[in-house]
C-alpha cells in the first residue's frame, strides 16, 4: 500500500536518467536540482554512453544495451529489477523532463484509488516565452480514448493513446507486477513506438498496465519538457485542451456510453499509416467541392478542412469520429452529427448534399463498400463523392515497412493490422459495389518530386484522390470539368 501523506517524506525514491550525450546538460543539471530538493528520501542514477558523474552521490552507469545508440533507455530496467526491495517508488525519465514533487505527490494520492491495473501518469507541457502552455503528446494519430473516462475517488480520468511521456513512476508494488508479466525484462525492441519511447512505455503496452491521467487535475499532471522545441510545431494549446477535457468531463458526469464511429488506429510499424487527428487542410479535395455547396464530412477530426470550407461559406454537416473532436467542428460553426455510423446516418436521412468528404476514411472500416452505399443515398442528383486515402502499397510505404524487421508479417491482412490496401483498383471496386462511377483518379505526387519524374507517381504518389457520382448520374458541367483539369495539372496524373 502506498503510505499516508503524513509518511511520504519516509518514502525512498530510485531515479533512473537517461542522458545521450552532452547536448542536454543543461537541462539534465536542472533536472538533478529539481530531484535533490525534495523531501523524499531520493537516489539518483544517470545511463549514458559516457561517464557522467555530476556529484558524488551520483552513481552514472556507462553502456548501451546493443550497439544501436537509441537504445540506450532500455538499461534502465535491470537497475529497477535489482532494485525492486530497495525502493517504495521508482521514476525513469530522459534528462530533459522536469518532474516535480507536486507531480509525484498528485501520483501517490490518485494511486491509491486505483484499481490494480491502473497506473496514473502525466501528460508533458512546454511553455513558451509569452507563457503560453503547449501539449507536445497531442499529434499524429494520437487522441484521448472517449471510451475510457472514469471516475475514481475525486479524479476523473481518462486515456491518452500516446502514453509516451519520455518518463514514468511505478510504485513497488507495480513495479514488481510489471517484472511479473514477463513484458518488463526484455531486450531493445520496438513496434508501436521507436525505441526510445518503446524503453517508457512498455509498462503500458506490454505489462498488462494502463495508463490514465487525472483530467480534473491536468496541472498536477503536467510535467515540463524543458526544451520547448515542439511549441507552434505540433501539439495542442491549452485552450484546445481545456476544450477537449470539458467534453470528457462531461461524458463521466452525465454517465453516457459513448461509441467512436470507428477505429483508426493501424497495428503497423510505428502506427504507420493510422489516421492523422490533426491533419492539415486538403487543397486537392477541397478544390472539388463548389462554392456555396452542401457538404458532408464522414469521419472528421482536425477541422482544417471544415474550417476553409466554412470560410468560403459552405454548409457543413460533419460526423466526427468522436465527440472530443466534434468539439472543435462545432465551435466552427459546423452542424455535426454524433453516434456510431448507423446512428449518425439515420439523423440526417432526410438531408442531400453536394459532395460527401471521406478523407482517410476507408481503409480504417472492415467493409468500405458498405459505408459508401450507406450514404451515398444522401447525395444530391448531381452530387459527387471525394475519396482520399493513401496510396498503399507504394514504394514509399515499401521502404518504410523494409525498415522493421517483421516487414511481411507487418504488411498483412485487414484483421492483422486494421488497415485495408488503397490502390486504384481497390478504390473503383468499392465504388462500383457501392453503386458509385468513378470520374477520375487523382495520383497526389510528393512535392519533392521533379515534373520530370511524374510517370513515377503510381508508385511515389503518397495519396489517391478519387471523385465519384452514383451510376447514372448526370456529368459534370464545362466549367467542372475544366477545374478537373487544371486540378490534374497542378496536382498530378489522372486515372481514366
Amino acid at each position: 500500500m502506498i503510505p499516508g501523506i503524513a509518511d511520504q517524506k519516509a518514502l525512498r525514491l530510485l531515479v533512473v536518467i537517461a542522458s545521450y550525450g552532452t547536448a542536454n546538460d543543461a537541462y539534465l543539471d536542472r533536472v538533478i536540482r529539481e530531484y535533490r530538493s525534495m523531501s523524499f528520501d531520493v537516489d539518483i542514477m544517470i545511463i549514458s554512453n559516457m561517464n557522467k558523474k555530476p556529484a558524488a552521490e551520483i552513481e552514472c552507469v556507462v553502456g548501451l544495451p546493443n550497439k544501436n545508440p537509441w537504445s540506450l533507455p532500455f538499461a534502465h530496467k535491470e537497475l529497477f529489477a535489482a532494485r525492486v526491495d530497495q525502493y517504495d517508488l521508482f521514476i525513469y525519465s530522459e534528462d530533459d523532463i522536469l518532474v516535480t514533487e507536486r507531480n509525484i505527490r498528485a501520483v501517490l494520492d490518485v494511486t491509491a484509488v486505483l484499481v490494480e491495473d491502473e497506473v496514473a501518469g502525466w501528460m508533458l507541457v512546454e511553455r513558451a516565452s509569452s507563457g503560453a502552455l503547449n501539449y507536445p503528446q497531442a499529434h499524429g494519430s494520437f487522441h484521448w480514448d472517449c471510451t475510457s473516462v472514469t471516475s475514481r475517488g475525486h479524479y476523473l480520468l481518462a486515456h491518452f493513446t500516446n502514453e509516451h511521456a519520455a518518463s514514468y513512476m511505478l510504485t513497488q508494488q507495480q513495479l514488481a507486477r510489471a517484472i511479473a508479466s514477463g513484458g518488463f525484462l526484455v531486450a531493445p525492441h520496438e513496434g508501436k513506438y521507436d525505441l526510445p519511447c518503446t524503453a517508457a512505455t512498455d509498462p503500458f503496452t506490454q505489462c498488462g498496465f494502463k495508463k490514465l491521467i487525472p483530467i480534473s487535475h491536468i496541472d498536477d499532471f503536467s510535467a515540463h519538457h524543458l526544451p520547448n522545441k515542439y511549441i507552434n510545431r505540433l501539439g495542442v494549446d491549452r485552450k484546445q485542451l481545456d476544450a477537449q477535457l470539458s467534453v470528457l468531463m462531461q461524458i463521466a458526469r452525465e454517465g453516457n456510453t459513448v461509441i467512436p464511429l470507428f477505429g483508426a488506429e493501424t497495428r503497423l510499424w510505428h502506427s504507420m499509416y493510422s489516421k492523422d487527428y490533426y491533419e492539415p487542410a486538403r487543397d486537392e479535395v477541397l478544390s472539388g467541392v463548389p462554392e456555396k455547396a452542401a457538404v458532408l464530412s464522414i469521419g472528421s477530426c482536425s477541422a482544417a478542412n471544415e474550417r476553409r470550407l466554412l470560410q468560403r461559406g459552405n454548409r457543413v454537416v460533419a460526423v466526427p469520429l468522436d465527440p472530443v473532436v466534434g468539439n472543435g467542428l462545432a465551435e466552427l460553426g459546423a452542424e455535426v452529427v454524433l453516434g456510431d455510423v448507423i446512428t449518425a446516418r439515420a439523423k440526417i436521412a432526410t438531408e442531400r448534399f453536394d459532395r460527401l468528404l471521406f478523407v482517410d476514411v476507408l481503409q480504417f472500416v472492415r467493409d468500405p463498400a458498405h459505408l459508401l452505399r450507406l450514404f451515398a443515398d444522401l447525395l444530391a442528383p448531381d452530387g459527387r463523392v471525394i475519396i482520399c486515402a493513401p496510396n498503399r502499397p507504394s514504394l514509399r510505404y515499401a521502404w518504410k515497412c523494409a525498415r522493421s524487421s517483421n516487414v511481411f508479417r507487418r504488411w498483412g491482412s485487414f484483421d492483422s493490422v486494421g488497415i485495408h490496401d488503397t490502390t486504384v483498383g481497390k478504390l473503383r471496386t468499392w465504388c462500383a459495389q457501392a453503386g458509385l462511377a468513378i470520374e477520375k483518379i487523382e495520383r497526389c505526387a510528393p512535392d519533392r518530386v521533379s515534373p520530370t519524374f511524374r510517370f513515377l507517381s503510381p508508385i511515389l504518389a503518397s495519396d489517391l484522390v478519387a471523385t465519384a457520382t452514383r451510376r447514372g448520374s448526370p456529368k459534370p458541367s464545362a466549367r467542372e470539368a475544366r477545374g478537373m483539369e487544371q486540378m490534374e495539372v497542378s496536382g498530378g496524373s489522372a486515372v481514366q
